[in-house]
């Protein structure tokens, strides 16, 4: 078990604010969102934090409801790391009243952001794609999730803003659907719902594939799986529906037929055609808001 003590909350911006500071300025702040049948103004306070894990300190955002204590959430990023896109993925959800942790992926290797200028991205450029391996290489590695998931989970149960009576939910994206899978299986007491959109590498040939730990999750999953992710790989919604059938494991499975690769991240970068896709991406976040309410209730 991590020692919430070790935990520490800091402002990364320059001035040296205070935590009270930095916290105030936050929650003046606010958010307004839609909850689903009404408008509603709810606000919320976002921390930059740090985080100790059994393999250094991980910066992270911590960004939650102004009162009360919710279900918590981890939210794992794809391979360009924590950024403002996912900052604001976060401040939606705790608009919806979660708290959620949203980690630098890539602490061991840098901390965020990782990417300048995401925009000029180029998966097509050798060189840009070099950039990415020793990046995801460094979570990706034997137990890095785990390791990582074994200090995460503790710092949410630790603050005061999550309601430890009620399962944690986490949810990935790209490369972060593989780590959910990881996630729940190492932490099947805590977990109560993942959910994985555009994930890569769920089912492969190794020994260590992802869809193997099913047998070890009790949480409720969510894949939603990319047009051209399917085309490429069409058995494995097959293979992964039966072995979480067989499992034991309630999972919900759904290609989207007109959503590519990263439709759900707003700042994906592309060459010609754009990637995200609002009307699947409000789909998708329509089925991860209903998976949290039947799960984390």
């Amino acid at each position: 078990m991590v020692d919430p003590a070790k935990h520490t909350k800091r402002d990364s911006q320059p001035g040296g604010m205070t935590r009270r500071d930095f916290v105030a300025l936050s929650v003046t702040a606010g958010v307004a969102v839609s909850t689903g049948c009404a408008e509603q103004a709810i606000e919320v306070v976002e921390e930059t934090i740090e985080i100790t894990t059994p393999d250094g300190i991980a910066d992270a955002a911590y960004i939650h409801p102004r009162t009360g204590s919710h279900p918590g959430v981890l939210i794992w990023p794809d391979a360009f790391g924590l950024r403002p896109s996912f900052r604001d993925m976060a401040k939606r959800l705790a608009a919806n009243g979660y708290s959620v942790l949203v980690p630098n992926p890539f602490y061991r290797v840098q901390r965020a952001p990782v990417f300048d200028d995401i925009a000029s991205f180029n998966f097509q450029n050798q060189e840009d794609r070099a950039r990415l391996g020793p990046l995801m290489g460094s979570i990706t590695a034997a137990d890095a999730a785990e390791r990582d998931a074994s200090a995460y989970l503790p710092f949410l149960d630790a603050q005061p803003q999550v309601d430890t009576s009620k399962k944690i939910g986490t949810q990935g994206y790209c490369m972060g659907g593989p780590l959910i899978v990881r996630t729940a299986a190492a932490q099947p007491d805590r977990i109560g719902a993942g959910a994985s959109f555009h994930g890569g590498g769920l089912v492969t040939d190794n020994a260590n594939s992802p869809h193997l730990l099913a047998p070890n999750i009790q949480a409720r999953m969510y894949f939603g799986i990319a047009s051209n992710d399917d085309a490429r790989q069409p058995e494995a919604k097959d293979v992964l529906r039966e072995t979480f059938a067989d499992a034991g494991v309630t999972a919900e499975l759904e290609v989207y037929s007109d959503a590519q690769h990263g439709w759900c991240v707003m700042d994906m970068p592309y060459q010609g055609t754009p990637i995200y896709n609002e009307v699947d991406a409000e789909r998708a976040w329509s089925k991860l808001i209903e998976l949290y309410e039947a799960a984390l209730s």
